[in-house]
């Protein structure tokens, strides 16, 4: 048995603003997917898969909700005949790993799902969302569920407000020299501690007044640049992000590219910024020339994600 496949995702902008109602595009990234399988061989990482299911379903058979109703003696009776989800998807990563596993299991054990083929009313998005926001919260502790929505639809995603989301179009890629990428950090990045380090600052008036008026207002204007195919606006209003995070929040950044970050900002060749929570995993980074960068910063894993 094998099931579909379901692709990572990639927060291009609104890490942290999405939590407080503020805008956020997300993308599929179809270099990393998973799938649920039974197999015959059991590795350590089946094994572990396997027991992480198990989890799952003991947590999705507790759950008291009338949003949705799982096929729980299937997923049971797959779960004991040694099924994992086999995945390419680096975990911690901020890239969706639990998203995809999410979507895995809504697809094959979810009674009358939203499927991707009907018409994808307001409605029946925030409901998949809902859905998929209690499931994941099983990861997270607290899901927005726009991880899974993304791998389930596989399509880009504005996020106007939590109770606004659409799909979305983005501009064709073009091979031209500039360029979204991932920087790997080698360290594995947790969302909980990260958010919860998150929640403490907004206690604070003048971080509150720096997120809606900086980090909101850049974030928000970013998706609009994008969106638009506005590639100079784009970039200036990226370097706006880059600094504002920099200085604003820092223990999300791992220590060890606090330099290189601020170099970026200062030669105007790249601008970094979080993808996902941050603390690790991968760091986004957009360059006006990205051969130059990959020369510059060729000591460092680099994935392309989007040229323009």
């Amino acid at each position: 048995m094998k099931g579909p496949l379901f692709y990572a995702k990639i927060l291009l902008f609104g890490e942290y603003g999405i939590i407080k109602d503020s805008k956020g595009l997300a993308i599929p990234y179809n270099n990393y997917q998973g799938a649920l399988k039974i197999s015959e061989e059991i590795t350590e990482d089946v094994k572990s898969s396997n027991e992480n299911l198990l989890k799952l379903y003991r947590y999705l058979a507790e759950l008291d909700t009338d949003l949705v109703r799982f096929d729980l003696d299937a997923f049971y009776t797959d779960i004991s005949k040694g099924m994992y989800f086999d995945s390419s998807i680096p975990q911690g990563y901020g890239v969706g790993s639990s998203g995809a596993l999410v979507a895995s299991v809504y697809e094959k054990y979810a009674f009358d799902k939203i499927t991707v083929l009907e018409n994808l009313t307001k409605d029946k998005l925030l409901k998949l969302k809902q859905v998929f926001s209690l499931m994941e919260s099983f990861f997270h502790g607290k899901s927005s569920g726009l991880d899974p929505l993304n791998s389930y639809l596989s399509l880009p995603i504005l996020i106007n407000s939590n109770n606004h989301i659409e799909p979305t179009g983005i501009p064709y890629q073009k091979e031209g020299k500039a360029a979204v990428f991932l920087l790997d950090s080698k360290i594995i990045g947790e969302t909980e501690p990260m958010v919860s380090i998150f929640m403490n600052k907004m206690k604070n008036e003048g971080f509150r007044k720096m997120f809606s008026e900086e980090f909101a207002t850049y974030t928000d204007a970013c998706i609009d640049n994008f969106l638009h195919g506005d590639v100079k606006t784009l970039f200036s209003n990226v370097k706006g992000l880059s600094k504002v995070v920099l200085e604003n929040f820092k223990p999300m950044i791992p220590s060890s590219f606090h330099k290189m970050w601020k170099q970026g900002i200062e030669t105007n060749d790249y601008y970094l910024k979080l993808c996902g929570s941050g603390g690790g995993g991968y760091i986004l980074g957009f360059a006006k020339d990205y051969d130059k960068v990959k020369k510059e910063l060729k000591d460092y894993n680099l994935e392309l994600v989007y040229r323009f």
